[in-house]
C-alpha cells in the first residue's frame, strides 16, 4: 500500500520533469546549440570570433599534448634519457612550429580580409576552420587546397608575406634577453615563495635591572 501511494505521488513529478527536459532539448536543437552544431558566423563580432578561434586552437593543442602524455595519443609514448632532448641534427621541431604558427596567423589575416570584402567566402572559411585546425600547418593547407584552392593559395602567400615582415623586425639579441629575463623572474618568484621569513618581534619591553 505504501509503495503504491509513493508511486502515485512521484508519477506526476517524473512526468513533468521528463516533459521539461524534452522541451529544453528541443529548444537547444532549434537554436543550434547542439554539441555538433556549427555557427555560420563568428560569435560576438569579428574580434570576438578571432579570439574564440585562438582559444579553441590552444585548447586543441593542450588536449593533444595531454593525450600524448597519458599514452592516449597516436602511437606509444617514447621517454628520452635526456631531459631536454638532443639537437645534434638541428631545431627541426622549432622550425615546424614556427611554420605552423605563421599558417595560423595567415589564416587569421585572410579571415579578417574576407569578412570585409567577401562575406560568403568568409563564412565558408570560418566553418572550415571550425573543423580543421590551422595550427596543423601542412595538413590544414593540403585539405584546404582540395576544397578551395583559391583560399589555400591566398593563405600560403599571406603567411610567406608575414614571415618576411617578421624576419625584418625580429631582434634575436632582444629575444635572448627576454628569455633570460623571464627565466630570472620565474626563479626569483619561486625563491620568494619558498623562503621562510623570520617573525617580526615588535615587543618594546624595558630590560630588567
Amino acid at each position: 500500500m505504501a509503495v503504491a501511494q509513493a508511486a502515485a505521488v512521484a508519477g506526476p513529478v517524473v512526468a513533468a520533469a521528463s516533459a521539461h527536459a524534452a522541451a529544453c532539448l528541443s529548444t537547444a536543437c532549434r537554436r543550434g546549440t547542439s554539441r555538433w552544431a556549427l555557427p555560420s558566423r563568428a560569435p560576438g563580432g569579428t574580434t570576438g570570433g578571432f579570439r574564440w578561434l585562438r582559444r579553441r586552437a590552444q585548447t586543441r593543442a593542450r588536449a593533444r599534448r595531454a593525450a600524448l602524455a597519458t599514452g592516449r595519443g597516436r602511437g606509444p609514448v617514447i621517454v628520452r634519457a635526456e631531459f631536454g632532448g638532443t639537437y645534434e641534427d638541428g631545431f627541426e621541431d622549432v622550425h615546424k612550429n614556427i611554420i605552423n604558427y605563421f599558417t595560423y596567423k595567415a589564416t587569421h589575416t585572410v579571415l579578417h580580409q574576407l569578412y570585409e570584402m567577401n562575406p560568403p567566402s568568409y563564412t565558408w572559411l570560418y566553418n572550415y576552420v571550425l573543423v580543421n585546425d590551422p595550427l596543423d600547418g601542412d595538413y590544414f593547407l593540403r585539405l584546404l587546397a582540395k576544397e578551395r584552392q583559391d583560399l589555400a593559395e591566398r593563405v600560403m602567400i599571406t603567411r610567406l608575406h608575414l614571415y618576411g615582415k617578421w624576419i625584418k623586425k625580429c631582434d634575436h639579441a632582444m629575444m635572448y634577453e627576454r628569455i633570460s629575463k623571464e627565466n630570472l623572474d620565474i626563479m626569483r618568484q619561486r625563491l620568494l615563495e619558498t623562503v621562510v621569513w623570520p617573525a617580526d618581534d615588535t615587543s618594546t619591553g624595558e630590560p630588567k635591572d
